[in-house]
């Protein structure tokens, strides 16, 4: 037990470091750059850095639930951006979504 809780504390602060390099470097790299002037300035937008961490979290950590969260949050400050990416057929698949997610979840919860 307390050697997976050891290997879960790695792999979250092997993430996170990550992260912060990941954010850190793109910070820098706007400061000397400027992504405002190549056209690129939603790189760094705030709400893109949930997006940043979550992808690294769900690469680098075994138990993927705190990436979910973490582009679960990026998705639902966006969806305005994902609702006109979509589409017409966005009006179907954002309630279909969390049907089939709290779906999901309630069988998870009840095994």
């Amino acid at each position: 037990m307390a050697a997976a809780k050891s290997a879960n504390n790695k792999d979250t602060y092997k993430a996170t470091a990550l992260s912060f390099i990941v954010i850190g470097a793109l910070m820098l790299f706007d400061k000397i750059f400027s992504f405002r002037s190549m056209g690129m300035e939603w790189i760094m937008q705030k709400d893109n850095f949930l997006l940043y961490a979550g992808a690294i979290f769900l690469i680098f950590k075994k138990d993927k639930s705190i990436g979910l969260i973490l582009l679960g949050l990026w998705l639902m400050m966006n969806i305005g951006l994902v609702i006109s990416l979509l589409g017409a057929v966005s009006g179907y698949l954002l309630p279909l979504t969390l049907l089939l997610v709290g779906g999901v979840l309630y069988f998870v919860s009840t095994r």
